[in-house]
């Protein structure tokens, strides 16, 4: 939303007088809070969209196409009060089709952003980015008109602030609006105002002490270890009254939640022999209630033994959803606290150490300072410090979009989580405060811990190879897992795809290189071994030191600085990137390079060079490994030799690094030295590797060598089922509905890993209670040419408009969904539809997902990561649009698959397993309606079994496609 300047006042002029009326105001002491405030908002630039030749939906979507170019140039005037800049100058590009010059002269000026003001003033409080999301936010009436709204929300914020400087730090308030008055922030007067009313002092001051944030955090307390959990049974009518309780007297009643509820309860029995334990394969369809089904037990069994259970599902995102689902069992919020953790990998979380040092190499840069300082006002407010799909706002960095790239930073890019292993613990002065320490202790007392596919595999693999943690205080960050819950169970066969790979990259290369080396280029963040134990072995009488400086030496011949300007000029330095050079040249030589995401080749046979050149970085890989192996053999030596002097945190620190220098060196480096050994040889038998060149926007990203399990769920049995005393295995799509078999379980055991554990396992299937013959519609439209692009944007614009949006579209090519986007994002606005796409909107997919669902009448544009987290309640989805049948993507790796596990009958059952993942976000409540619409004629009958029998099927054309949409679907209010 954008409220441009009034007709009859100049464009050109205006802004300056704007810009000195509110500094001039800010300055006047007669004037009261609430006149300034009022003053200062009614002076911003503002008039009759109409007659500025604008419309804007509330939503930032512009309506009338004609007026993108318009909306670019009065943005590029003058400052404008309106929501998410950034959006918004990326819409109105789009729909132009301006260049990136017209869109970066637009956000060249400082506009009045709500969003900004938002998350300054609320850092840690969840909201959507658009006028009619922060009115929500702050309860008021979204209903208003826009220019109204915006200046509700602005008069808010402000006057929230004045009640913030009353009750919290008038100073550090003030030293970050002055800091950000020094860097033209265009709110910071009146932010400076606000803090200054109701009597406060304000001096001026030239220090940063408000950016101090790690002087004003809590330090956590440590406590005794936690004592192994009991092993007695819990009862289904004990999980049953949890459940009763969770939902409510008024609940409806749900047989089938119940029952399933009471299946669940199987898998918490205790252990009646060490070679075998409890597992449960359990289908609930869409509906059931399947989360407080297994999440009733769960607590049960908690409390009733003083244990651990851990629900582990495929997204951060879905993490924090399932947190908020627990709500129902722990009503208190400081109850939920206690007894409620979510637990991901110490790079998703905010360490203090890096903020501290990326704000003292602050360059200067306005934008950069705005971000400085809204980052720490969140890291104030934070639950966790959780960066990646906790309380950290995920559409913040997109207000910070790089101009020349219309990239938005993730908050990894900004350097300030520990992804890079890099972690001094007790050596650190913030160490008493790390968000990290305070969730792993946590964690350790939580009666239920949430965390993800990926950290439960990762850390159990880890476990396993390197055995468990000897100090008390240097517990994993998982701990011993007992009691496991893997919902959206479906995904763990791709969750160990990943979890279990081996993949010998330049960029994975690099990584290791820095975490031993550190950062070797100006700019470049990065403490080197020798920054985290220097001082712990330079008075130690033993090799010790000695091995260091070898392992540091070592590392130079990993890839270093400049790696992907030397490989790709032919002139590589060192064995890796000689090595990784001659990869690219078999990739280049060998591959279809037309324009796709991934350029791949097979291994064998290798090209003139390479078996000398893998020969020689095996040398050099052994060479780096055995003294990283040495040094940690040594340094685990001294936690014995030294055990009546070692303090606490330094044993903790020893084996902190010791445990990380084996991980790097028996695993991932024994792991590239098989690769490299057996290049010369036969592929290793249940192993699959291939060359590959990585691209990320148009650009070679990474180069390398990948090594995968063809059937990844045999290392998954192995390491995490078989280690645990009971698990469920839950989703609503874990079957495959074959046309003679319904009730086939063996797609299901195959793509869980069940089929491999020699004892047997409990399977529980209950459907969906949802009435899907009288509820939903499938439609398969047939005389649209997929591979025309205009054809396909306007079956979807059609559809989408015969819906009235509540749509859907979702893509298996990310080029193909930016074409449909440009062609229909003006139509669909004229009309007053909200179109958001992932790819193309500068947000992440989360967020997107937000804003789609806010919106009845809005409509997604989305690829895989969308089908998969889609969870839209009510009718604002009521159609979903499939651009074509949703085949594997055709790889190296998806070929070894189909060979080993029947050929096309491999292939179907995944489109089918794909089919019934996205119908089943169409209908989520019993009262929902919804189309779902397959352009391509190629759907094979054997292909409609994934679907709910009963329903509807038609092969139909997109005019025909079209009535029935607008005869079925309940129609849009006016």
């Amino acid at each position: 939303m954008i409220l441009p300047v009034n007709a009859h006042t100049s464009t050109r002029e205006n802004p300056y007088r704007i810009l000195y009326t509110i500094r001039r105001m800010s300055h006047k002491a007669h004037h009261t809070s609430a006149g300034l405030v009022t003053d200062a908002i009614e002076a911003l630039p503002a008039a009759a969209l109409e007659r500025a030749g604008l419309a804007i939906a509330s939503s930032g979507d512009v309506l009338e196409m004609t007026s993108a170019a318009l909306g670019l140039e009065r943005l590029a005037d003058g400052p404008h009060l309106l929501c998410h800049a950034v959006f918004i100058a990326n819409r109105l590009k789009i729909m132009s089709g301006a260049d990136r010059s017209a869109a970066r002269g637009a956000l060249l000026q400082p506009h009045y952003d709500v969003a900004e003001l938002f998350a300054f003033v609320h850092p840690a409080r969840f909201a959507l980015p658009t006028p009619a999301g922060l009115a929500r936010a702050l309860q008021l009436d979204d209903a208003a008109s826009p220019a109204t709204l915006l200046r509700d929300i602005a008069r808010t914020l402000l006057a929230s602030l004045v009640q913030e400087a009353r009750l919290h730090s008038t100073r550090e308030l003030a030293e970050q609006a002055q800091f950000l008055a020094r860097s033209m922030w265009p709110w910071a007067p009146l932010v400076l105002h606000a803090v200054s009313s109701g009597g406060n002092s304000v001096e001026p001051s030239p220090f940063l002490t408000g950016l101090n944030v790690w002087d004003r955090l809590s330090e956590w307390e440590d406590e005794g270890p936690r004592p192994q959990p009991d092993t007695k049974p819990i009862q289904a009518q004990d999980a049953d009254a949890e459940l009763l309780r969770a939902l409510g007297r008024d609940s409806e009643p749900r047989p089938a939640q119940r029952e399933y509820c009471a299946r669940t309860v199987t898998a918490f029995a205790p252990r009646t022999s060490r070679h075998e334990n409890h597992i449960l394969l359990a289908e609930a369809g869409t509906g059931l209630g399947k989360t407080l089904g297994y999440l009733a037990p769960s607590a049960v069994w908690a409390r009733t033994n003083g244990g651990t259970v851990w629900i582990s599902t495929y997204t951060k995102n879905l993490q924090r959803q399932l947190e908020q689902e627990t709500q129902r069992l722990y009503p208190d919020p400081a109850e939920r606290r206690r007894k409620v953790v979510i637990r991901k990998g110490r790079e998703n979380y905010l360490c203090l150490l890096n903020l501290q040092e990326r704000l003292g190499q602050m360059s200067g840069n306005p934008r950069g300072n705005l971000l400085a300082v809204l980052i720490v006002r969140w890291v104030r407010a934070s639950r966790d410090g959780d960066m990646i799909g906790g309380d950290f706002p995920a559409w913040l960095m997109s207000l910070f979009a790089d101009q020349e790239t219309e990239r938005a930073p993730s908050p990894l890019a900004l350097g300030l989580t520990d992804r890079r292993g890099e972690c001094i613990y007790a050596s650190c002065a913030h160490y008493r405060k790390c968000f990290i320490e305070k969730a792993t202790r946590a964690a350790r007392k939580a009666e239920i811990v949430i965390g993800n596919h990926a950290l439960v595999m990762a850390q159990a693999a880890q476990d396993q190879l390197l055995g468990s943690s000897q100090t008390a205080e240097e517990q994993t960050s998982t701990g011993t897992i007992r009691r496991l819950v893997f919902d959206e169970g479906h995904h763990v066969f791709d969750a160990a795809d990943n979890a279990f790979a081996a993949h010998l990259t330049a960029l994975e290369a690099t990584e290791l290189r820095r975490w031993l080396r550190g950062g070797e280029m100006r700019g470049r963040r990065g403490r080197s071994l020798t920054d985290r134990i220097g001082d712990l072995i330079s008075d130690d009488e033993s090799r010790t030191e000695e091995l260091l400086h070898a392992v540091v030496e070592a590392a130079s011949r990993l890839p270093g600085p400049g790696w992907q300007r030397r490989i790709q000029a032919g002139m590589p330095e060192g064995e890796a990137e000689t090595f990784l050079a001659l990869v690219r040249e078999q990739v280049l030589a060998r591959s279809d390079a037309a324009g796709t995401y991934m350029l791949e080749t097979g291994c064998r046979p290798a090209i003139t060079g390479m078996a000398d050149a893998a020969a020689g970085l095996a040398a050099a890989l052994q060479e780096l490994a055995a003294p990283m192996q040495a040094l940690a053999k040594a340094l685990m030596a001294r936690l014995s030799d030294e055990a009546r002097t070692l303090e606490s945190a330094e044993r903790s620190r020893i084996e902190s690094v010791a445990r990380g220098l084996r991980q790097r060196s028996e695993i991932t480096l024994a792991a590239w030295l098989d690769m490299l050994d057996r290049l010369a040889a036969d592929e290793p038998r249940g192993f699959v590797e291939w060359f590959a060149i990585e691209h990320s926007f148009g650009r070679e990203a990474d180069v390398g060598m990948y090594r995968h399990w063809i059937d990844p769920t045999i290392p998954l049995a192995s390491i995490v089922l078989e280690s645990v005393d009971g698990a469920v295995i839950t989703s609503a799509t874990l079957r495959d509905r074959l046309p003679d078999v319904p009730e086939d379980w063996a797609s299901a055991e195959m793509r869980t890993g069940v089929t491999h554990l020699a004892y047997p396992i409990s399977r529980s299937g209950h459907e969906s209670p949802y009435d899907y013959p009288s509820q939903a519609k499938i439609l398969v439209v047939n005389d649209v040419n997929r591979e025309d692009r205009d054809q396909v944007a306007a079956a979807y614009r059609e559809l989408f408009l015969a819906a009235g949006g509540g749509a859907l579209g979702l893509f298996t090519a990310i080029s193909r969904l930016r074409e449909i986007y440009k062609r229909i994002a003006g139509p669909l606005g004229a009309e007053g539809l909200s179109l958001f796409a992932q790819h193309v909107d500068p947000m992440d997919t989360g967020t997107l997902v937000d804003l789609f669902r806010a919106e009845r009448n809005g409509c997604l544009l989305g690829t895989d990561a969308v089908r998969d987290g889609v969870d839209v309640p009510g009718d604002a989805l009521r159609l979903i649009v499939l651009e074509r049948v949703p085949w594997p993507q055709p790889s190296i790796l998806e070929r070894a698959r189909r060979n080993a596990f029947g050929g096309n009958a491999y292939q179907d059952m995944i489109v089918r397993l794909r089919l019934r993942q996205a119908f089943g976000r169409l209908i989520r409540r019993a009262d929902d309606r919804g189309v779902f619409t397959i352009l391509d004629p190629r759907l094979a009958s054997r292909f409609l079994t994934a679907f709910p029998p009963g329903v509807e099927i038609r092969r139909l054309g997109l005019v025909d496609a079209i009535e029935v949409i607008e005869a079925f679907l309940p129609k849009p209010p006016c």
